[in-house]
């Protein structure tokens, strides 16, 4: 009689184990994320050695161009042969028309393997035709064995593979069924050492969860070498691609790129393009922040009105709503003023997400404009970081962020007094110390 093989219990967040299943996982506190997964059989040898680090020739690993600048740039400079780069966002916002144009780039230096576990060849060709990606080198496959897929890797000797998308293949290594935690983890297991094995680079697209992470376990993010995230609402046109992870390159590294009917087209002058519709009206001001090696000019948005009820409402739109309750209640204590009866929003225009603290003061003098409605002087840039005690404190490249404002005509920049002497850009620069300082220099 054969012997029954035992399941075990997966957390889809942390990747913790159990013998049996859990409503809430002890490691993590996360609520139903336990799911069912066979147990692999253990593999005792790989058939490799140990390599001197030494001995290794990466000089003539050159890395591969998509021809799509900014997805060069984002990935660290082009693809790194057996690199695995995984890329997630919202359904419908771009990421099959992103990686069907590159495939198109690609397929002019040999054949470019497109897997799809959830379209027919001939949905995919209507889609490419639209994009002008018609390469004959582009090879259709509908497939969703992980074994199948690397036999045919193998043979066909592809410049780069793309999946899509990683919840619907599946391995015979594993009994559960297609998007569950352990099919996940060891599909793109097998799939990153089949990558690394030929010397191929894959990408994966992923789906997300309704909280904006890639669905499946944790561990997915950790097996591969580049992460990518779509950023911006579909409905808008345009698109931020962010390398949250890469092993071969900056992380945080944004590329925007416009929709169109023929599909995504990188935005030359992000900074230019984001401020060329910005209000001259109170509650505007233009702020200075740096994406990985980016500088961009931002336009932020606030709005400060009367309440009517006895809890005033926050909301804060593309930057983390707790930091603007914090500026808020900076404001209030070092500024002298009242924002206890009035509603607040603020917003980034764009539809970019900015978690660096540099936007501070960005926020700061956009609230106080909005406040007292008073515009601010359509020629002024400020960027700096607000402490708890009201100081403005330094932060990175400076100099970088002041250059970016004088190269759109910008002609002061307001930034903490630390910073000051690191400018060399031909802009007027006014230091502050504390934020009352600068409302004052905003304001007058």
């Amino acid at each position: 009689m054969a012997k029954k093989q035992l399941a075990v219990f997966s957390c889809s967040e942390c990747g913790s184990q159990s013998p049996k299943w859990l409503g809430r996982c002890p490691e993590c506190n996360a609520w139903n994320s336990y799911g069912e997964e066979q147990i692999a059989p253990l593999i005792l040898s790989s058939g490799t050695e140990p390599v001197a680090i030494g001995a290794l020739d990466i000089d003539n690993a050159p890395r591969t161009s998509t021809d799509i600048a900014a997805l060069d740039r984002v990935l660290g400079g082009g693809l790194v042969a057996g690199a695995v780069t995984l890329v997630g966002g919202e359904p419908g916002i771009g990421k099959s028309t992103l990686l069907l144009q590159a495939a198109e780039k690609l397929a002019r230096d040999g054949v470019v393997l497109y897997v799809s576990g959830e379209e027919s060849p001939r949905q995919i060709a209507i889609r490419a035709r639209r994009l002008g990606a018609t390469n004959n080198n582009i090879r259709l496959f509908a497939e969703t064995s992980v074994e199948r897929i690397v036999a045919v890797a193998e043979s066909l000797k592809p410049v780069a593979v793309i999946i899509d998308s990683i919840q619907t293949v599946h391995t015979i290594t594993n009994a559960s069924t297609p998007g569950s935690v352990g099919q996940v983890r060891d599909s793109a297991g097998r799939l990153m050492t089949a990558a690394k094995r030929l010397s191929i680079p894959f990408f994966l697209i992923g789906h997300i969860t309704k909280e904006g992470t890639i669905a499946g376990p944790k561990a997915l993010e950790h097996i591969v070498d580049t992460v990518l995230y779509f950023e911006g609402e579909k409905f808008q046109n345009y698109r931020v691609v962010r390398a949250c992870k890469n092993r071969f390159g900056p992380a945080n590294e944004v590329a925007i790129f416009e929709m169109h009917d023929s599909g995504l087209e990188e935005v030359a002058n992000p900074s230019a393009a984001l401020i060329s519709q910005r209000s001259t009206a109170a509650g505007s001001a233009i702020v200075a922040a740096v994406e990985g090696t980016r500088p961009l000019l931002i336009e932020v948005q606030a709005l400060v009105s009367a309440t009517h009820f006895p809890s005033p409402r926050r909301m804060a739109i593309g930057m983390d709503a707790n930091r603007v309750s914090l500026l808020l209640a900076v404001l209030e204590k070092k500024n002298g003023g009242n924002f206890l009866a009035s509603d607040v929003y603020a917003n980034l225009a764009g539809g970019l997400q900015i978690d660096e603290p540099a936007i501070d003061l960005g926020v700061i003098a956009a609230l106080i404009s909005s406040q007292r409605n008073l515009p601010i002087a359509h020629d002024v840039v400020v960027f700096g970081e607000v402490g708890l005690l009201g100081e403005i404190r330094s932060v990175s490249q400076a100099d970088l962020r002041a250059r970016e404002a004088a190269a759109l005509g910008f002609r002061r920049v307001i930034i903490p007094q630390s910073n000051a002497a690191e400018i060399r850009a031909d802009v007027e620069v006014l230091g502050v110390r504390r934020v009352d300082e600068f409302a004052a220099l905003l304001f007058g």
